[in-house]
């Protein structure tokens, strides 16, 4: 170095140590100047085009629990935990225990209030309405008969038995005093006396009864009598008139009532024998399930949880100064696992009041303190996206074209 010095000042005298450090800083200068343009540009480059905005969360998906409102003991576990499922898959099939006899009894009774009800809505038929109006005539005749009152040739019959009876008695009285002369010369029995005797007090009585009969038919009908009858024929009459005019609307809507009540009652078997089957309302995965055949289920309590695979979003807390999100704002979401592969996202919430940062979550802004819980939901194309995946949702709307 120092040779080559000598021989540079020996060639020109003129130039010393300093002026060729002079020499140097002037050609480095075009590259100070150059470094810092580039660094200006960059900066303003920074202002005018800033790197969208991020906010960093998991994908989740919604978590199902499914149960049996009935209960009961299990009879048969068709799938397995972590098993992917269709909807509408059977799960879990549950014993009916008594349900199949419950069904039956019910249909026998919705049976039989069907049948009431129809034979009220149907009225009468023309046999029973033609009966009460035969009886009702009979009831009539009668009461007619009773007021004409007997008919003068049964009078004439009447005196007639009453002669009759009275020439018999008579007869009676005359043979028992031939009878009595002739026992008191011993020429007859003490028997054949006695019989005339009987013969005379049968005559006399038979005489007293014609004699009645004439006097009952010649009296004629008691007003009695015509009353009983009178009222027996409109009792009859207001029979007939009830089957002519059939059953009443209020009973017609107490059948359908208890008919409507049967078949309610056999409805809800039937729902409660649907709900011996588990199925599956969604596609998705089993997430948990511990249960065995034979197993007791109580009614109304979750025995597996399922998580929709269709249904993913990503739970994210964004701060307060990037809160401008609407509900329904289009944005663009990446995953760690598909690098290149970006996803589209709806805003599907945003929390109205702030909260502290949870020590879970990661921004790019740290200083912020309070932020806002966010849902993001997840276009879950081909299937790639997964709950617990890492995801990045930028802030920055698709629609605008950034």
């Amino acid at each position: 170095m120092q040779s080559t010095f000598q021989v540079l000042y020996q060639h020109d005298p003129s130039i010393g140590p300093r002026d060729e450090d002079a020499s140097i800083m002037t050609k480095r200068f075009p590259l100070l100047v150059l470094g810092v343009i580039i660094l200006l540009l960059l900066v303003f480059y920074s202002k005018w085009y800033p790197e969208p905005d991020r906010v960093s969360g998991f994908i989740e998906a919604d978590e199902i629990r499914l149960g049996s409102r009935v209960g009961g003991r299990v009879a048969h576990v068709y799938v397995t935990e972590g098993e992917t499922v269709e909807s509408g898959a059977k799960l879990i099939e549950l014993e009916p225990f008594d349900l199949l006899e419950q069904e039956a009894q019910l249909q026998f009774s919705l049976a039989a209030r069907e049948a009431d009800y129809k034979r009220i809505e149907s009225g009468y038929r023309v046999e029973e309405k033609a009966q009460a109006k035969s009886k009702l005539e009979q009831l009539q005749a009668r009461v007619d008969l009773l007021k004409a009152g007997p008919r003068q040739e049964e009078i004439e019959a009447a005196r007639g038995r009453l002669t009759l009876a009275e020439v018999q008695k008579s007869l009676a009285e005359k043979t028992s005093t031939r009878l009595t002369k002739l026992s008191q010369e011993d020429a007859i029995s003490r028997q054949e006396l006695d019989n005339a005797n009987e013969a005379v007090q049968a005559a006399t009585a038979n005489v007293v009864v014609r004699q009645q009969e004439l006097n009952l038919l010649e009296a004629g009908t008691r007003i009695e009598e015509i009353r009983e009858a009178t009222a027996r024929v409109e009792e009859a009459r207001q029979a007939w008139q009830l089957m002519e005019h059939g059953y009443r609307i209020e009973e017609q809507e107490q059948a359908k009532a208890a008919r409507d009540a049967a078949h309610a009652a056999l409805e809800a078997i039937r729902r409660q024998k649907e709900e011996l089957s588990i199925q599956s309302p969604i596609a998705g995965a089993i997430e948990s399930l511990d249960l065995q055949p034979g197993d007791i289920v109580a009614s109304g309590a979750p025995v597996l949880s399922m998580l929709d695979k269709n249904n993913l979003w990503v739970r994210a807390y964004v701060p307060q100064n990037r809160v401008g999100i609407k509900v329904g704002q289009r944005v663009r979401v990446t995953v760690d696992s598909y690098p290149n592969q970006p996803f589209t996202g709806t805003i599907s919430f945003v929390a109205r009041k702030a909260e502290f940062t949870p020590n879970n979550v990661q921004t790019l802004e740290e200083r912020s303190k309070q932020v806002f819980r966010i849902k993001v939901a997840i276009e879950n194309r081909h299937d790639m996206l997964r709950p617990g995946m890492m995801a990045d949702v930028w802030l920055h709307p698709l629609d605008d074209g950034q």
